[in-house]
């Protein structure tokens, strides 16, 4: 879909998540009040990644798989190909956006766009995230730096999901994760990206 005028969506396809990380610190550093705030929608090669705080026991085996130490908020989670990641790089202050409300915001876009294929979703009190059941379905973590945000949200769409079992996703043991594929919603990862960055906008641009 096309970009609404506050926000640019990039189309990234599969990029590596150090160099990407790396691009959302400088692309935040360098930003300037007339800077157009942008999504960067893209999946990743196999990695795990650890939050600014998190536990490395959260980490159960050693899959071979890398492990970065990132900046976001949250625990340990999983990223590989077919799960849709969108990054929201914001200026909050300009918005006049709590981080609340942003998260509000990104979990309530993934909460829609299950519902138009019939799938019931919800958050879980405490815990950030959008869950179907007990099964989480959607991940995010933020990072803002004088009043502006990077990292985003990682949505399951048609991936390997076995790495899952070598963590405690989020920090949660034992916590169950599902997909897209598997509630019977038929989207490859390039469509869910376009639809979750559609929803993502539209929450966005209601609180301008």
């Amino acid at each position: 879909m096309p970009a609404a005028s506050s926000l640019r969506v990039r189309h990234l396809g599969c990029t590596d998540y150090w160099q990407t990380w790396q691009e959302m610190v400088r692309f935040t550093a360098a930003r300037s009040d007339q800077t157009v705030d942008e999504l960067w929608c893209c999946q990743h090669a196999p990695v795990l990644t650890l939050g600014q705080a998190g536990k490395p026991e959260h980490l159960l085996a050693d899959l071979g798989i890398p492990l970065v130490q990132t900046d976001r908020g949250g625990q340990i989670t999983y990223h590989g190909p077919g799960q849709v990641v969108i990054y929201l790089l914001l200026d909050l202050n300009r918005r006049k956006l709590k981080v609340r409300e942003l998260v509000t915001a990104i979990e309530q876009a993934a909460i829609d766009l299950l519902a138009e294929h019939g799938v019931v979703a919800e958050r879980h009190g405490g815990a950030p995230g959008v869950y179907v059941g007990v099964a989480k379905v959607a991940a995010l973590g933020l990072r803002v730096r004088k009043g502006c945000c990077y990292h985003g949200i990682s949505l399951n769409v048609a991936m390997d999901l076995s790495p899952f079992a070598a963590i405690n996703p989020c920090g949660y043991p034992g916590l169950p994760v599902t997909q897209t594929r598997d509630l019977g919603i038929a989207l490859t990862p390039a469509q869910a990206a376009t639809a979750l960055a559609g929803h993502l906008v539209e929450q966005l641009e209601r609180k301008r």
